[in-house]
């Protein structure tokens, strides 16, 4: 069974940092390309960034790019997500997905496996 678990998430204060992983299981991981979304409360998820089935190719959206960094570590199973000068507006769950189809990373629907979220909170 295909599995997706985030860790990583947490408080932080407003300048910080956090790394959050994400680990699969039950999937061939090199396959599929890998997002991070996040969703604030009373907001849609929103895109944050993506990565190639290598390392090779990322995406990021505006709001975080230059203080994101995604990654992936395929001999782990693992998609990392390292934040540094966070906001408080980066406060929301954070969301790892999994998709093989060749579709546009930015939207939520390209993707077919979902993490169950981690928690970041940035205060200021």
């Amino acid at each position: 069974q295909e599995q997706l678990v985030e860790s990583g998430g947490g408080f932080a204060q407003a300048a910080g940092s956090l790394r959050l992983s994400c680990t699969g299981s039950g999937l061939t991981f090199s396959l599929y390309r890998m997002g991070w979304f996040r969703q604030a409360p009373g907001k849609e998820r929103e895109f944050v960034a993506a990565v190639s089935w290598s390392d090779k190719i990322t995406y990021y959206a505006d709001s975080v790019k230059g203080r994101f960094t995604i990654s992936r570590e395929n001999a782990k199973n693992t998609v990392y997500l390292q934040m540094n000068s966070l906001k408080p507006e980066d406060t929301a769950g954070y969301y790892c997905a999994a998709t093989r189809a060749s579709g546009n990373l930015h939207y939520h629907n390209s993707y077919d496996y979902w993490g169950q979220g981690t928690q970041v909170t940035v205060s200021s």
